[in-house]
């Protein structure tokens, strides 16, 4: 009714047309983009156009579904149709300066950098993004000292090392290498983002003839990286060496970094990845940085194809990322077998921990147990290592368990716990795990009380502690602690479970038997049947909960 409203109300010659063509369009368009099928979204929506043009907001998102669906033909059409007709939309600005550049019209994308005006100085991204697209189009251009656009927007007092970095890559664009490397010299790595742009400007450095330079910027990223685990870190090396690519690997670096933001919108980022994308799709961090955004706005097999084997191989780190989306969509055997491909051909420890996480979903125990033993191998015995070691032995005991092996699994718990006495998570593991199996019932709870002294607003924890003083007959204890850690996490069907059961034993039958039901709508195989014969017959030794 909505639909068939605006298009009566916009435009009433030709809402009544003979076959209803514009609102059959429109509609599908709207079914398509819920399912998320992008690209037959778009081909609805340039239908609708072809029947009402004018339709208040169609152009807009024509070129909304255009980006998504990786169509640049449609999103300049739609971008250019929405800039000529006054709409002056940041997302319009950016395609066309993109196609501008693309096609080395640095006239032209000179003009739509300058074509919306920010009078009030509110447009954050644009003041993100504007200083080194300009920077980079006077590159293209040979227009003399083109760094002066991010010099202006700088602090001199603070100077953003990112945005420094920038000016050194423009630096050897314009071939001053020589003032380049002694500006790339003075610079303090202090985050994430100036660490990955420090490394494609040592690759760039290299490439320039300035290797020494190179290889004191790459040390100081070594360090502040902790021995590079950070995925985009693990990326290959890539030089900067003309201004698309200039402009790609900026564009991806914001995108990489709003992609990160928690709660963050997913259209954003995938708009900087996108645009990139079309400007350098060489570029492995670019690549990345769309996979990433593609993720988040839940167009995972979109993600997947970007990441398809083709002739040439994918970097190790990328070849994770897409057997973990293989193993999203349901392919578990094939994700397991690429993922040990990929750590295999660089075991770095982010590598190894991922691997063991898809092993284990692949119900593969013994292919997660060698990527935990790999990690393991390769840890020191610093502060960080050894509380990854402790980790690591709570994991390899958690696979052994699942097998029903607890005397090869408690040498592993109890070496966790020595390592890691104070580690709340390691003593509720430890305590719970022994609870569960009935064993040194005593020291089980003495473990479980001092993890929930250290975190009693932790669920599991509390659950935990609650169940054990339940086995331990203190009863009206147990319930307080069960209904705190129930409402914590209201859909945890194990802490449900409890929860009935302590109210059975307390004589309070009727509520567990409600609780028991709300258990079971949230229960898997062993536990439903258990649950199920607790509402026929009660509570009884044989169906209380493990």
């Amino acid at each position: 009714m909505l639909i068939a409203g605006t298009l009566a109300a916009a435009a009433p010659a030709w809402a009544v047309d003979d076959n209803g063509a514009a609102l059959n369009a429109l509609v599908r368009a709207r079914l398509a983009e819920e399912r998320g099928e992008h690209a037959a979204a778009l081909s609805a929506l340039t239908a609708v156009s072809g029947v009402a043009p004018d339709l208040p907001g169609l152009r807009g998102r024509i070129l909304e579904q255009a980006i998504e669906a990786g169509d640049l033909e449609a999103a300049r059409a739609a971008a250019l149709r929405l800039w000529t007709a006054g709409d002056r939309r940041f997302d319009a600005q950016l395609v066309l300066m993109v196609d501008a550049m693309r096609r080395s019209d640095w006239k032209a994308a000179r003009e739509f950098t300058a074509g919306r005006a920010d009078k009030a100085g509110a447009d954050t991204i644009a003041r993100l993004i504007l200083p080194t697209v300009n920077a980079w189009i006077d590159v293209g251009a040979r227009e003399k000292f083109p760094e002066r656009h991010l010099l202006a927007a700088n602090s001199r007092t603070r100077p953003e090392p990112t945005l420094t970095l920038q000016v050194v890559l423009v630096q050897i664009a314009a071939k001053r290498a020589d003032s380049a490397a002694a500006l790339a010299d003075s610079i303090t790595l202090t985050d994430r983002t100036s660490q990955l742009v420090g490394l494609r400007v040592a690759a760039t450095l290299d490439k320039a003839g300035e290797s020494d330079a190179a290889g004191r910027l790459r040390g100081r990223i070594a360090l502040a990286s902790g021995q590079r685990d950070d995925p985009m870190l693990l990326l290959p090396d890539q030089p900067v060496a003309t201004p698309r690519a200039g402009i790609a690997q900026w564009l991806g670096i914001l995108a990489d970094g709003l992609a990160r933001t928690p709660n963050g919108s997913a259209k954003l980022p995938l708009l900087f990845a996108r645009t990139a994308y079309w400007l350098n799709e060489q570029d492995w961090a670019v690549r990345a940085a769309l996979v990433e955004a593609l993720d988040r706005n839940g167009q995972d097999a979109d993600a997947m194809a970007l990441l398809a084997t083709g002739r040439t191989a994918l970097p190790p780190v990328l070849m994770m990322r897409r057997a973990e989306l293989m193993a999203d969509a349901g392919d578990l055997v094939g994700a397991a077998g690429l993922a040990e491909t990929a750590a295999n051909a660089n075991p770095a420890r982010s590598l190894l921990v991922r691997l063991a996480d898809i092993a284990r979903r692949s119900d593969d125990p013994a292919a997660a147990a060698r990527a935990y033993e790999r990690l393991e191998a390769a840890l020191g015995d610093d502060g960080d290592d050894g509380a990854l070691r402790g980790t690591l032995l709570i994991a390899r005991a958690e696979l052994l368990l699942q097998a029903g092996q607890w005397d090869a699994a408690s040498p592993l718990i109890e070496k966790a716990v020595a390592l890691r006495p104070g580690d709340a998570s390691i003593l509720n593991f430890a305590g719970y795990s022994a609870l569960e199996r009935r064993r040194d019932v005593k020291q089980s709870l003495a473990r479980i009380e001092e993890a929930w002294r250290q975190e009693p607003q932790n669920a599991s924890i509390s659950d935990s502690l609650g169940w054990a003083y339940f086995l331990t007959g203190r009863t009206d204890d147990a319930i307080k602690l069960l209904e705190k850690a129930q409402a914590g996490e209201p859909e945890n069907a194990v802490i449900v479970e409890h929860l009935g059961d302590a109210y059975w034993q307390a004589g309070q039958k009727f509520r567990a038997r409600y609780t028991w039901r709300a258990a079971a709508l949230l229960a898997e195989a062993e536990m439903a049947t258990r649950l199920e014969a607790k509402l026929r017959d009660g509570l009884t030794p044989a169906t209380t909960a493990p």
